[in-house]
C-alpha cells in the first residue's frame, strides 16, 4: 500500500468514522471496539489540529456522531444534545482542569471556589424526555445532536420513566439521561434469543439500543430497560437548582432514577481518586459503565465556560481502560483440567484491554467456538471486565479475505497431556480425558480422591502433602504412594518424623480394603460409592470386571427389563435385572475407563503394591476372618435398612457403614422390601412411611445389639 498524504488519510478517517457511526447509532451493529473507534477519532483530531486546512464542515470532529433513522419521525432538539470529549489518562484530566481554571480566570470568576460534580458514564443510549404540564409529551434519541428519533411509544413502556410529574415540576421540562440494561437482564434476553434461534446481542448497550428502537412497542415492553437521568434540555417556568449536584437531588425528588455513585471534588486529585474508586467497584455495579463524567458543579459557570463545536468545555468523560479490543486469533490450544475437562484456550496477539495486556482467553468448549464462528487467523473482539477472565466475544467475519489463510479448530480425539482417549458424553458440552489415574494434569485431584476416608482412607495425606509429592516428582500414580518411606516424607516441608511415620503406617493399613472402596477410589467418572458397591457385589474382583462383555450385558439388561414389563402386567414376580440402577451412561464410563491401557496398568501397579481385599465378600464387608464370621452370625446380614433422623452417637454415614460391615444393605427410601427403619430424633416422612407400611422401627441401641453374634430380631 502506497503511503498516504495527510489529506488522503484525513479523508479515509472521515469515511471510516462515518461508517462506524452509522453501524453504532443507526444499525446497532458495531463492527469495531470503542478503543479502536476512539483511536481513529483522535488520529483525525491530531491531523486537523496540526493542519487546520484539513477541517471540513462535515468532519466527525465538527458534529455529534450519529444520524436519525428513517424508520422514526425526526425530532429537532430545542437545545443541542452534545457529546463529551474524552480523557484517556490522568494527564488529560489535569489538562482539562487547567483549561477550566484558565477560562474562569478569563471570566474573572473565583477559581478557588471551583467544584466538580462526578458521575458514572453510562454505557447505554442517550435520550431526551420532554414533559409539558407535567405529562410525558415526547421522547427522542440523541441522533446527530441536533435531530433525533421519536421513540415516545417505546419509552412509555419503560417503567423507570415517569409518565406524569409532581405538581412542583415546571410547565416545560426536558430531562436527559441514559437508557440501559442491567447485566442480569441482558443475560436473560440473550438466553431467550438463543432459545428462539435468533441472533444474540453483542453487549448490553447494543441490546438496549435495539430494544428502544423496535417498530413494535410490545417488543420493547418485554425487555426490562432502565433509565437514569443526568441533565436537562429546555425548561420553562419554575427556577431550578443552581448546581449539578443539587439538580440530581431535585430530579430524584421529581421521580427520576439517578445514580447513587456520585460525589463532589475540589481538585484534580479528588477527580482521580473518584475515578480509581469507581473503576474498582465497576464489576460489582449492576450495569455497564465505561468511565466517569466530571462537570463544573455551578450551572451558571457551565453556561459561562461554554462549548466548542461538538462538546461542552465545562465537562469531560474520563474513560476507563477499554474492556474490549481487537486482536488476532493466532491459535487455539487445549488445556486439561484437574477433573479431566478439556478446555480450548485462544492464543492471541497481545493486546491491552481492561487495564492489562491479554495474550490468551478461555473459549469454554467446542460448541462455544462453533457458535461464535471462530476460525484460527480471525480478527476477534476480546473483552476483559474487572477481574473477569478474558474472553473472545466474536469474530469480525467482515474482515475475512482470501489473502489471509484461516482454519477451523477441531477438538483432539486423544488427551494432549497423556495421549489417552477423550470422550464427550451425550447431552454434555464438555469433552474429558478418561485417564484419571494416569493423566499428569489430573494427578493431584486423583490422589486426593484416592486417599479420602470413604475410599482408601489414608489418614494424613492432605492437599499440602500431595502438592509437594507431585511437584517434586516423588509420586506420579497412586501406586507410588506405597513405595514412600519415613525418610522421604520427613524431608517434606513442615513434616516431622512422627507425622511421617504415622502417614506411612496409614498408607500401609490402606492395602487391606474392600473391593467397593477400591473401585470408588479409582475415580471412574459417574462411579460413586453406591455404584461401586453394586459393581463389587456383582463382580467381586478386578479380573471379572475386565472379562465382562459390556455390549452383551446391555442387551441382556434390556431384554430382562422388557420381560419384567410383561411379567408385571401378568401379575408375576419380576426377574432380577443385572446391575439394576446402573444406566448406560455409567456402564459406558466404566467400559471406557477399563478400555484405556494406561488405566489398566495403573490398577495392576496398585495390586502389585499389595492392595487386597478378601474375595467372595459382599461389597463393603470387614477385611479379616473374624469379621466375616461376625457378618455371617449377625442379625443384620442379608437385611435392608433405612436410616432417618439424628441418632444419639452415630452419624448417618457411620450407621450406614456399621450396617454394611455386619452384612446388611442400606436403601435411601422406605418400601415394602425394607426390613427395618432405624429412627433417631426429628425423623420425618420416612418414619411415617414405615408406620404406614408396617415396617419395624429400631433405635440406635437396638441396631447395635443386633450386630452381636447370635442375636435375632
Amino acid at each position: 500500500m502506497l503511503p498516504q498524504t495527510s489529506h488522503e488519510r484525513a479523508a479515509r478517517l472521515r469515511e471510516l468514522i462515518g461508517r462506524y457511526d452509522h453501524e453504532y447509532y443507526v444499525l446497532d451493529a458495531p463492527s469495531v471496539s470503542d478503543a479502536e473507534y476512539d483511536g481513529l477519532f483522535r488520529e483525525l483530531q491530531r491531523l486537523e489540529h496540526d493542519d487546520p486546512s484539513l477541517v471540513v464542515a462535515d468532519s466527525p470532529t465538527q458534529r455529534v456522531s450519529g444520524a436519525a433513522s428513517a424508520a422514526f419521525a425526526p425530532v429537532r432538539h430545542s437545545v443541542p444534545m452534545l457529546s463529551l470529549a474524552n480523557a484517556l489518562d490522568d494527564d488529560e484530566v489535569r489538562a482539562f482542569d487547567r483549561r477550566v481554571r484558565d477560562r474562569l480566570h478569563e471570566l474573572a470568576l473565583p477559581a478557588d471556589a471551583l467544584a466538580y460534580a462526578m458521575e458514572p458514564k453510562y454505557d447505554g443510549l442517550a435520550i431526551e424526555l420532554r414533559y409539558e404540564d407535567g405529562a410525558l409529551a415526547r421522547a427522542a434519541t440523541r441522533g446527530d445532536g441536533s435531530t433525533g428519533e421519536d421513540v415516545t411509544a417505546n419509552v412509555r413502556t419503560i417503567r423507570a420513566v415517569p409518565l406524569r410529574l409532581p405538581d412542583f415540576a415546571p410547565p416545560v421540562l426536558e430531562v436527559r439521561g441514559e437508557v440501559l440494561l442491567f447485566r442480569r437482564d441482558f443475560a436473560r434476553i440473550n438466553e431467550r434469543q438463543r432459545a428462539a434461534g435468533e441472533r444474540e446481542f453483542v453487549n448490553p448497550r447494543n441490546a438496549a439500543a435495539g430494544s428502544l428502537r423496535q417498530l413494535d412497542p410490545s417488543i420493547t415492553a418485554r425487555r426490562p430497560l432502565r433509565f437514569f437521568a443526568y441533565g436537562l434540555g429546555e425548561t420553562e417556568g419554575v427556577g431550578l437548582p443552581d448546581t449539578q449536584a443539587k439538580l440530581l437531588d431535585w430530579l430524584a425528588r421529581t421521580g427520576f432514577p439517578v445514580s447513587a455513585e456520585r460525589a463532589l471534588a475540589r481538585d484534580v486529585e479528588g477527580l482521580l481518586a473518584f475515578h480509581r474508586a469507581l473503576l474498582e467497584r465497576r464489576p460489582q455495579l449492576p450495569y455497564d459503565i465505561d468511565g466517569v463524567v466530571y462537570k463544573v458543579d455551578r450551572r451558571d459557570w457551565q453556561e459561562a465556560i461554554g462549548t466548542v463545536a461538538r462538546a461542552p468545555r465545562f465537562a469531560i468523560a474520563h474513560k476507563f481502560p477499554a474492556e474490549e479490543a481487537i486482536s488476532e486469533l493466532l491459535d487455539i490450544e487445549v488445556q486439561v483440567g484437574r477433573t479431566g475437562k478439556l478446555t480450548p484456550v485462544a492464543r492471541l496477539r497481545p493486546v491491552f484491554v481492561g487495564g492489562v495486556t491479554v495474550a490468551s482467553a478461555t473459549l469454554h468448549n467446542e460448541d462455544e467456538i462453533r457458535r461464535k464462528d471462530l476460525l484460527i487467523g480471525d480478527q476477534v473482539v476480546v473483552r476483559r471486565a474487572g477481574d473477569v477472565i478474558p474472553e473472545v466475544v466474536r469474530a469480525l467475519v467482515e474482515r475475512r479475505d482470501e489473502a489471509s489463510p484461516r482454519r477451523a479448530f477441531r477438538m483432539p480425539t486423544r488427551c494432549p497431556v497423556c495421549d489417552s482417549a477423550v470422550v464427550r458424553e451425550e447431552g454434555e458440552a464438555d469433552t474429558r480425558c478418561v485417564a484419571g489415574l494416569y493423566c499428569p494434569a489430573q494427578r493431584k485431584q486423583a490422589l486426593l480422591h484416592f486417599a479420602q476416608r470413604r475410599a482408601m482412607d489414608i489418614d494424613g495425606l492432605g492437599e499440602r502433602i500431595v502438592e509437594q509429592l507431585v511437584d517434586s516428582g516423588r509420586v506420579r500414580t497412586p501406586a507410588d504412594l506405597y513405595a514412600l518411606d519415613v525418610s522421604t516424607l520427613a524431608a517434606l516441608e513442615r513434616m516431622g518424623e512422627k507425622s511421617a511415620a504415622n502417614l506411612v503406617a496409614s498408607i500401609d493399613r490402606s492395602r487391606h480394603t474392600s473391593f467397593a472402596r477400591f473401585l470408588f477410589a479409582l475415580g471412574i467418572r459417574h462411579v460413586g460409592e453406591e455404584v461401586a458397591r453394586v459393581l463389587a457385589t456383582r463382580y467381586g474382583d478386578f479380573d471379572a470386571l475386565l472379562d465382562e462383555d459390556w455390549s452383551a450385558l446391555a442387551v441382556t439388561k434390556a431384554t430382562v427389563q422388557k420381560e419384567n414389563v410383561r411379567r408385571r402386567a401378568r401379575g408375576e414376580a419380576p426377574q432380577p435385572v443385572p446391575l439394576e440402577g446402573i444406566g448406560p451412561e455409567i456402564v459406558g464410563s466404566v467400559q471406557r475407563f477399563l478400555g484405556e491401557a494406561h488405566n489398566r496398568e495403573a490398577v495392576e501397579a496398585l495390586l502389585a503394591a499389595g492392595i487386597e481385599w478378601p474375595r467372595g465378600m459382599t461389597a463393603d464387608a470387614p477385611n479379616d476372618d473374624a469379621g466375616k464370621a461376625v457378618q455371617r452370625a449377625s442379625a443384620l446380614a442379608g437385611r435392608t435398612f433405612v436410616v432417618t433422623g439424628t441418632l444419639p452417637t452415630l452419624s448417618r454415614e457411620q450407621a450406614h457403614e456399621w450396617i454394611r460391615r455386619h452384612g446388611g444393605s442400606v436403601a435411601s427410601s422406605v418400601s415394602r422390601k425394607t426390613d427395618f427403619v432405624v429412627a433417631g430424633e426429628a425423623a420425618g416422612s420416612k418414619l411415617a412411611r414405615a408406620h404406614e407400611l408396617g415396617v419395624p422401627v429400631l433405635d440406635e441401641a437396638t441396631l447395635l445389639r443386633m450386630a452381636a453374634p447370635g442375636t435375632e430380631n
